[in-house]
């Protein structure tokens, strides 16, 4: 959690192989690695982790949820910021 952050949030960037899809603040990151699906929320621990194909649900500040189709790519964590770049990748609703 950032220090002295009274709404702590996320730094999300979710990418394709030669796109941008989604960038921007959120409360919660759930999405499928090969190991199962995983939530990351602010102060999580640093991780790396491959994809699965599968949803990456993204809770934005505003509490609106974005839900992209991904994969065979990874998933990085790294002091709020997470960066999910997929071989492919495309906003979904």
């Amino acid at each position: 959690m950032a220090a002295g952050s009274m709404n702590p949030t996320l730094n999300v960037t979710v990418a394709s192989a030669d796109a941008a899809v989604w960038s921007g603040a959120a409360m919660q990151v759930v999405a499928m690695t090969t190991e199962g699906s995983i939530g990351i929320r602010p102060g999580h621990t640093p991780m790396l982790a491959a994809l699965a194909h599968g949803e990456v649900r993204v809770t934005t500040a505003d509490g609106e949820v974005i839900t992209a189709d991904a994969s065979d790519g990874f998933l990085s964590v790294s002091e709020d910021l997470v960066t999910v770049v997929a071989g492919e990748a495309t906003i979904v609703k």
